[in-house]
């Protein structure tokens, strides 16, 4: 008996692994089989780092602001598509700094970043947080506040 339940089970393996395991056979064994498991395509998601400075005097404020993140201003960042969201402060040198990390998950970067631009509640957002940062010279350079860090690891 557990010689024919072990060569039921390989015959079974052989059958089905290479349809899990290979997108291009899983067409012609999903038309046999419908309950066999399909590998969905992921949804590309883009990682962004950003940083800025932070005036020490004004930490507290951004912190109470950050606490109670308006509903509009959440709102438009899902509509953005924008996904796991965090900003972490570090003091380095006596001076604090703002980290960001966050997933768009769009197709379109520029267009949804323009489209939170001219966002009112966002607007009125920036008028609170603005004040409170300093950006690096790069960003200054440019009429930003945040300046791009790049990615040299990822690890799901």
């Amino acid at each position: 008996m557990k010689i024919l339940t072990t060569i039921l089970i390989s015959a079974c393996a052989i059958l089905v692994f290479p349809a899990a395991c290979n997108p291009a056979l899983q067409k012609d064994a999903t038309e046999h089989n419908p309950d066999l498991p399909v590998k969905k395509e992921s949804a590309k998601i883009e990682r962004y780092g950003m940083i800025t400075g932070l005036k020490s005097e004004k930490l507290a404020y951004y912190k109470a602001l950050h606490a109670a993140v308006w509903p509009d201003v959440l709102k438009k960042i899902a509509e953005c598509n924008i996904r796991n969201y965090s900003i972490y402060v570090k003091e380095i040198d006596n001076k604090p700094y703002l980290f960001s990390y966050f997933e768009y998950t769009g197709n379109d970067f520029t267009g949804d970043m323009k489209k939170m631009a001219a966002d009112t509640a966002t607007q009125r957002w920036w008028k609170e947080t603005a004040p409170t940062q300093i950006p690096l010279p790069d960003a200054a350079a440019k009429g930003e506040t945040w300046t791009a860090m790049e990615e040299v690891f990822h690890y799901d």
